[in-house]
Formats: structure tokens, sequence, C-alpha cells
């Protein structure tokens, strides 16, 4: 029998050497939080520091997945290796992403260059998999160069996206109350471009309208949000959205705030990680303390409040 750390070992020199199976085998193992997965990110996150992550949001039908197709295409006609995360609800019976892999930008599916994987959200906040970021830095440490990261919804929790992505894109559809939704919902506050999907709708000129006069609100200086509009099934406005991309990660290195970015997406994840680690245990410590039993009793009956309960949890009164 071959000891864990041999096999481990093995797992992070095929990983480093591009080998899809044992990239898949990796991100099943941060997936399921099991040991072994952590252990690997921690042997080649040293090698995780090249690939680009852009994140794409926004409500369900607007065509990310197509977008993402479309777009990956034209960075496979330039060699580059990608990488494709899609972060789907999770399923209410098998714990699983409700969307698989098979499904999404299927004539990149045997495409060696491309590698596609489904992820549950599990419920996590705003659309994101605890284990989003580390799936990341695996297919980073596999060669991906480029790395496109999409979740499902729209709305105030998907601005933790940010905390995962070089480069952000909102894509919106005319016509659509989510895409209302997002103007009103804060999120319009998080992304880098914003993208009109399905450009031939006949409202697409008055959601640019409306876009345009919530961006005239923003701060003049710095990077100035464009609109770029596409029509992903046909292809088109997918070479402008790819030069805007390029020219965003060129404005970030031009003014220094691409390592910036890049530190605060890790510390947001670190902070996030320790967070559930956390509550894990702090729900394992709970169950079944009687002491927990009577506290809740308290609230309950309304003689102690939630955030009253919460705080003696955290800090328990001196004996």
């Amino acid at each position: 029998m071959i000891p864990a750390a041999m096999a481990d070992s093995e797992l992070a020199r095929r990983l480093l050497g591009g080998d899809r199976r044992a990239l898949a085998r990796a991100i099943t193992l941060v997936a399921d939080d099991d040991p072994a997965g952590w252990e690997l990110v921690r042997e080649v996150y040293p090698h995780t520091a090249g690939a680009r992550v852009v994140g794409f949001t926004g409500p369900p039908g607007a065509g990310k997945s197509t977008l993402i197709g479309a777009l990956t295409r034209r960075r496979r006609a330039l060699g580059r290796q990608i990488g494709v995360l899609s972060i789907d609800p999770t399923s209410p019976f098998s714990g699983g992403a409700v969307l698989g892999d098979r499904i999404r930008l299927s004539e990149h599916f045997l495409d060696p260059g491309v590698f596609i994987r489904s992820m549950a959200t599990r419920g996590a906040l705003g659309g994101l998999a605890e284990a989003a970021l580390q799936a990341t830095l695996l297919m980073a440490a596999a060669g991906r160069e480029e790395i496109f990261l999409e979740t499902v919804g729209v709305g105030q929790a998907e601005v933790d996206i940010a905390g995962h992505a070089d480069s952000i894109v909102l894509v919106l559809v005319p016509g659509s109350g989510d895409s209302v939704q997002a103007l009103k919902a804060g999120v319009m506050e998080i992304p880098d471009v914003l993208v009109v999907n399905k450009a031939e709708h006949p409202l697409t000129d008055v959601l640019v309208r409306e876009l345009r006069g919530t961006l005239s609100l923003a701060p003049a200086d710095g990077w100035q949000v464009p609109i770029v509009r596409t029509d992903a099934i046909a292809g088109t406005g997918v070479e402008e959205l790819e030069r805007v991309l390029e020219a965003h990660r060129l404005a970030l290195e031009q003014a220094g705030t691409l390592a910036e970015r890049r530190r605060r997406n890790l510390r947001n994840e670190v902070i996030e990680l320790a967070g559930a680690r956390l509550r894990r245990r702090l729900r394992e410590r709970l169950a079944g303390d009687q002491s927990f039993e009577r506290l809740l009793d308290e609230v309950v009956a309304r003689r102690l409040d939630p955030a009253s309960a919460a705080a003696s949890l955290i800090d328990p009164p001196a004996a």
C-alpha cells in the first residue's frame, strides 16, 4: 500500500505536469473538504501565481456560459490554456451541482486545452462555493493561464465574486427584471466591465441608457467601466469584450493595483475560510450541548435577544 504522503506527492507531481485527471481528482478532494485536498493545495501553492482570473456574474439565462464559450474559443486560437469553473445551485437531493460539466461549453469538452468543472454552492453566500478559490489555485498550478469563474444569480450577495477575480464582468440582458434589480441592489458597484448580451433585443438601447445613467454617478477618476454589447450565440461583440478585458488588465498593471487587488482577494479568502471553519466548529461544539439549549430556551421565551445570546457564545461570562 502506498503511504498517503507519497500518494499526495505523486498527485501533486502529476498536477504540476498538467495532468487533467490529477486536476479533476484534486478539485474533488477540496470540494469534499478532504484534508488531503487542503494538503495538496498547500504543496502546490507556490506554483499558482501565473493565472489570470476573470469572474462572470449575472442573472440566470443571461448567457454567461455561452459568452464564456465564445471567449474561450478566441483565447484558444491564441494557444492559451483555459480553465472554467462554474458555480451552480446545489441540488436539494444530491447536494451536488444541478448543472453539470457536460452541458456547458460543449464544443470545448474534448479540447485538452480547456478544463471545465462545475461546483455546487452548498448554500454559500453569493453563489460561491467555499472551495472555489482553492479550485482556481489548483487550475493555476496545473498550467491554466486564464480561468473563467462563473456564478449563478444576481443580487447584493454576489459582491463576494470580487474576492476571487482580477476582472469582474456583469452580464445583463434587455427586458429582464433581474437587470433592473441589479441596478437597484448595489451590484453595479462591483463590475469592471458591463456586458449587455442578446443585444438584438429591441430594449437594448433602453438598458444601455439606464446603465450609462448609473455609471455617470461613479467617480470620474480611475478605470471607467465600459459597456459592451454582445450576442454570444452569434459571436458578435466577443472580440470587443476580449479587447476590453485586456485593456483592464493593462490598466491594473500600469496603475500598480493588480498586486494590490490580488492581495485584497487573498485577504478576503483567508477571512472567509477562517469564518467557515469557525462556524463549523461552533455547530459541532453546540450539537447536543444542554447549556446551549437552555440559552436557546431563553431566546424563545423572549427573555434574551438573539444578539446577546450570540455574544455570550463568543465571550462566555466569567464563572
